[in-house]
């Protein structure tokens, strides 16, 4: 095999149905000089894929999480850049081609890391979303900064970064079991400038299978530890801070978590009072009001 100039790597578990589509998806790159590391992240059945010769994969002997598989691919991996492709999504021929080019012409501060971007699309091919993401310097605070209406955040799949950089800062926390992107990035782009993209290179797909995203109680472990974790960077945000607390509150409402939207609410409040108040009028008064006296009987029969 030529020098690899770029790792694909794919942890997986449990979606044999949709893994071979991703495989195939990164294999039929338009650059030669990538390698492609499957991570079997302990499934029920181990992963079956046909030999190629780019192709290898790891099997771990229990789940043991995203984190966990990520890290495993990224010590293994053999490019000089790193990217990584969920099992149920994939890549688009010149993902890799298009990265590689920017990344070697790019005049941002080094190291640079690029994003490109992403479409999301329906089990049947149709596109129902393009995202699009924004540039930001060496120094900078992934998703807490402002950025032109246009852009989204919300690309970070499609992430090509040096692998020894990655490695330098850690790599994924193994501690979190969602969140693992948001909390990377944040102690990325401090040290590494994001170049954004507008040519889309990802597509994920959207269905209806499990997520832990959709498990209520790691999204509040999960979030309580990623606030925790940053809460110095967050700060230097307010604003943005604020409307983060709001969104998880947004969510946890409707995930029938009274707790944790109040609690997060009344934090936002303390931050951007304002435009948390127009966002409180905004949600359902007869559902918040309800929970809203429900936590303030919990927290007066406390004291």
């Amino acid at each position: 095999m030529n020098k690899i100039l770029l790792s694909i790597i794919i942890p997986t578990y449990n979606r044999p149905h949709f893994l071979p589509r991703a495989v195939n998806s990164a294999l039929q790159q338009t650059v030669e000089e990538v390698e492609v590391i499957v991570v079997d992240d302990g499934s029920d059945k181990p992963v079956s894929l046909p030999e190629h010769s780019r192709l290898s994969v790891i099997r771990l002997a229990k789940n043991s999480g995203n984190a966990v598989a990520r890290n495993v691919g990224l010590r293994t991996a053999k490019g000089k850049y790193v990217t990584y492709l969920d099992d149920d999504d994939q890549l688009l021929p010149n993902m890799a081609q298009v990265s590689l080019d920017a990344l070697k012409n790019t005049t941002l501060p080094q190291p640079v890391a690029a994003l490109s971007g992403l479409e999301v699309v329906k089990p049947d091919g149709e596109v129902i979303e393009r995202r699009l993401p924004p540039t930001l310097p060496l120094g900078s605070h992934f998703f807490l900064e402002d950025i032109e209406p246009e852009k989204s955040y919300l690309s970070k799949q499609t992430l090509v970064v040096e692998r020894e950089l990655l490695l330098e800062i850690g790599g994924y926390d193994e501690t979190f079991t969602s969140r693992v992107h948001t909390e990377m990035f944040l102690r990325l782009n401090p040290v590494c400038s994001i170049l954004g993209l507008p040519t889309v290179t990802y597509q994920l797909t959207a269905h209806d299978g499990d997520r832990i995203s959709r498990n209520p109680a790691l999204r509040q472990v999960n979030f309580e530890r990623l606030v925790n974790k940053h809460e110095s960077l967050f700060r230097l945000h307010p604003q943005t801070f604020a409307t983060f607390l709001c969104d998880h509150a947004e969510k946890s409402l409707e995930l029938g978590q009274p707790k944790a939207t109040i609690l997060s609410l009344l934090r936002a409040m303390k931050l951007d009072f304002k435009p948390t108040v127009r966002r409180i009028k905004s949600l359902s008064s007869y559902t918040l009001r309800t929970y809203t006296k429900q936590v303030l009987r919990e927290a007066f029969s406390s004291n």
